[in-house]
């Protein structure tokens, strides 16, 4: 109990001295989290699209073989950097770049820069794969049924696959922003100052290391529940309301069989049952 104390006394004291650093720290966490995550989630969706372009034998020789030249340059991108942690990708790029190139491909101390290649890249990786997925979740009777209205692929993957697939995907891209936020704790090799580089700084200056690493793992469970809750609201609002109202302002669809139609052009299911059930009443019949 008395190390608990201790424990307490500790964590208080250096969030009384370095709170500052520390919620510097979380912003710089989150803002790298959310940008490198909006942009791999673009990654992801070009490739995944790519992937999943028909390539049929009745095409033409050029078109398969550049449709064939993409995907292996899509697969190496995915494996090298699922297959690799992101560390030393981020010392590859920083680093190593300059390196190879003879100080040509030079971040000149631009770490943000640098950070958000990195996650962007690494994070376009796995969303790759879940974009191909969520692709071929959505049922194929629905892009023959738009290629026999006459659309073209463009517009079946914009209008009707698209947003179908996204919706599935969004627990994975909730997933790997949750993912980012602890992983940029990473970026320190490379000097970014996130909030895992605030708990070196605090340390080296004080030397209470345990008591500084509890404060940041509550800090990281804390951004992370938040984000969860939040993505888990998004995706009830994607989801949309559970009722559903009958709308008939459509005079296409206004028409004989749907009561009420002319004089109440939009109605509730709930307020056609309640009036249909008056007007059997009245009538002496069965109620629907």
């Amino acid at each position: 109990m008395e190390r608990l104390v201790q424990l307490g006394s500790d964590m208080a004291q250096l969030w009384s001295r370095y709170s500052g650093s520390y919620f510097s720290g979380m912003g710089n966490t989150l803002l790298l989290a959310l940008v490198g995550t909006a942009i791999g989630c673009v990654i992801g969706l070009v490739c995944g699209i790519l992937n999943t372009i028909p390539c049929e034998k009745t095409d033409s020789l050029p078109k398969r073989v550049v449709l064939k030249l993409v995907r292996f340059i899509v697969r190496v991108y995915v494996e090298v950097f699922r297959g690799t942690p992101m560390i030393l990708q981020a010392v590859f790029i920083y680093y190593g770049l300059p390196y190879l190139s003879d100080g040509a491909l030079n971040f000149g101390g631009q770490v943000w820069a640098a950070s958000i290649l990195v996650v962007s890249i690494n994070t376009g990786a796995y969303m790759a794969e879940s974009v191909r997925g969520g692709i071929i979740s959505v049922d194929p009777g629905q892009t023959e049924g738009a290629k026999a209205i006459g659309m073209n692929h463009w517009q079946t993957m914009t209008s009707v696959i698209l947003p179908q697939a996204l919706r599935n995907i969004m627990p994975q891209i909730g997933n790997n922003f949750i993912i980012n936020v602890k992983d940029t704790s990473v970026m320190f090799i490379i000097t970014f100052t996130d909030f895992f580089a605030a708990h070196r700084a605090v340390v080296g200056a004080t030397y209470l290391y345990f008591p500084s690493a509890a404060i940041e793992m509550i800090g990281y469970l804390t951004m992370t529940l938040i984000a969860s809750f939040l993505l888990r609201w998004l995706e009830r609002r994607m989801d949309g309301a559970v009722n559903f109202d009958l709308a008939m302002a459509d005079p296409l669809v206004a028409g004989e069989g749907m009561p009420y139609a002319k004089d109440n052009p939009i109605q509730t299911n709930s307020d056609y049952r309640t009036r249909a059930r008056a007007d059997s009443a009245a009538k002496g019949g069965k109620q629907p």
